[in-house]
């Protein structure tokens, strides 16, 4: 039993001894003014190159977007009044459907359902309540790249399929 009492007690002094060395090496570790710049400077490079990082996403994102609203633009929208019905009808669908896993497809999808509706204002207070801020976010960006977006009523436009119907 003497033995491992001895062994116990040295163990418990050995672990004491590192604890206390820790708590030592800490301390001093923690107000040397040398260490602290250095943790700030470390952090600060963290902070950039996070910010970075966010800003490179971002232009890439900014490029993709402006693609994908060129390629829609040369596709085309269409001008009938029954087509465009159908053609607006499945792009809100699919957008529906494409909201959780691709953001962006899903805003592409209903910034061309906002490119045949009659009252573009009025679908994008729509989008207000129902679609995702992030989603939402995107579709605002296409919108701002399209300048020929009227958000007002289609000036000209809407009369025009109107009266095709009535003939």
């Amino acid at each position: 039993m003497r033995t491992s009492t001895l062994i116990a007690a040295t163990a418990g002094t050995i672990v004491t001894g590192l604890l206390a060395y820790a708590v030592y090496f800490d301390h001093k570790r923690q107000t040397d003014p040398e260490f602290r710049k250095a943790l700030k400077r470390n952090n600060r490079r963290m902070a950039r190159a996070v910010k970075e990082e966010a800003e490179a996403q971002g232009a890439m994102q900014r490029e993709v977007i402006k693609k994908v609203v060129q390629q829609a633009k040369d596709e085309g929208f269409p001008t009938d009044l029954e087509e465009k019905e159908a053609y607006f009808m499945s792009q809100v669908a699919q957008g529906e459907s494409l909201v959780a896993e691709e953001p962006i497809e899903a805003a592409l999808c209903f910034y061309k359902a906002l490119k045949v509706y009659p009252q573009p204002k009025d679908l994008i207070s729509i989008y207000d309540k129902t679609v995702p801020k992030e989603v939402l976010e995107i579709l605002a960006e296409m919108v701002a790249l399209d300048s020929g977006l009227k958000l007002g009523s289609f000036t000209g436009e809407s009369a025009a399929p109107e009266s095709h119907g009535v003939e």
